[in-house]
């Protein structure tokens, strides 16, 4: 299928908003992969469009894929999917973490036992 500016601008735009969820460090550039094209699934009736994007951000791989009726749509849900999974990764972190630190807090307060 074959880019457009309207389509690239689309692209860049919704994967900007997913900015604020990734920190990278000061020498690490964000490397995003984007690909999307019109499937043919013989199963389904009239146009099915795929959207998937490969995020890497310090060390770690973010995967999101779509497919919809719309490409448009597909984009949109695309984006959401991998905004839920950076923040079920920094979310998931964050738990180790707070985990760790009532684990200590226990041992400080009562002893290790």
């Amino acid at each position: 299928m074959e880019g457009t500016a309207a389509l690239s601008s689309y692209v860049e735009e919704k994967l900007q908003s997913v900015e604020k969820f990734t920190l990278p460090h000061e020498s690490e550039d964000v490397v995003a992969e984007v690909e999307i094209g019109k499937i043919n699934n013989h199963h389904q009736s009239g146009d099915v469009f795929r959207a998937e994007v490969n995020l890497r951000v310090r060390g770690k791989s973010f995967r999101a894929t779509s497919e919809k009726s719309d490409l448009y749509a597909a984009i949109d849900d695309m984006r959401n999917e991998l905004v839920r999974e950076i923040t079920s990764h920094k979310d998931k972190a964050r738990t180790i973490v707070r985990r760790g630190g009532g684990i200590l807090k226990k041992m400080l307060r009562f002893g290790s036992k």
